[in-house]
């Protein structure tokens, strides 16, 4: 299956030069471009691309509030940006791009970028069974936690729970036999684990440190953690991940 690629930028002229230097590249197909914020949300929703190229500048916004959008609705998503304005790199890192791009471009760089990009193709994964009826987390101490449904409550050890991620707007709680969606923030779950366990990882990831099975680097500031017993992946910073290293040392 090729690597979906949405363009946004609000020259027609540089989409052109990108989607040609990219569909160079049998694994990538662009789906969609656009040049503006209102438009850009929408494509996103209806095509889920892999990847999103994209100028700070764009029509409507600046680009890094679309990139805080996508690292709600799919945290997973490659964001990189490619823009003529170098300054704005620190607010990328923030948005955990995965790479940044200086306008003119520089072909080489352009390809390796598209290279790293196949080379983390193909850890796939794999759905467990999910409640997406809970709608609240509760819990009265570390141990447990209380999953609430329209009409029923799930308990959970919290020794059980691998990754808690954002995905689709929502908050998807791991064990190696399932998952459990709820409306609740990934910020209210974290407060109720255990931090000498639990790590606040990326912004869109919350994951059981004991669990770690390796850790690769992934973008530019960004790693992949691989679990024991779940086949599922979650982002680092570059940050937590020296700060995990600490822990072990």
């Amino acid at each position: 299956m090729a690597i979906k690629v949405m363009l946004v930028d609000d020259e027609a002229g540089v989409r052109l030069l990108l989607r040609k230097i990219i569909e160079r590249k049998t694994e990538f197909e662009v789906v969609c471009e656009c040049d503006n914020f209102t438009e850009s949300v929408t494509l996103f929703a209806k095509t889920k691309p892999d990847v999103v190229f994209l100028d700070v500048e764009i029509v409507g916004a600046s680009g890094l509030e679309f990139a805080r959008i996508i690292a709600d609705i799919e945290p997973k998503t490659k964001i990189i940006f490619a823009t003529a304005h170098g300054e704005f790199m620190p607010q990328a890192f923030e948005v955990y791009a995965f790479d940044y791009l200086v306008k003119p471009f520089d072909m080489e760089r352009v390809n390796l970028t598209l290279e790293r990009i196949i080379s983390l193709k193909g850890a796939g994964e794999t759905e467990t069974g999910k409640e997406s009826d809970a709608v609240a987390v509760s819990a009265k101490d570390f141990s447990r936690l209380l999953i609430k449904g329209k009409e029923s409550a799930t308990f959970v050890d919290t020794k059980d729970i691998v990754l808690i991620q954002r995905e689709n707007g929502n908050t998807v709680i791991y064990t190696e036999k399932t998952s459990y969606t709820t409306s609740a923030s990934i910020g209210d779950i974290e407060a109720r684990l255990d931090a000498s366990v639990f790590m606040r990882s990326h912004k869109s990831y919350v994951i059981n440190t004991k669990k770690i099975k390796r850790i690769e680097p992934y973008g530019r500031w960004t790693y992949v953690v691989f679990f024991e017993g779940l086949d599922k992946d979650a982002l680092i910073t570059s940050e937590k991940y020296e700060e995990l290293k600490k822990k072990y040392d």
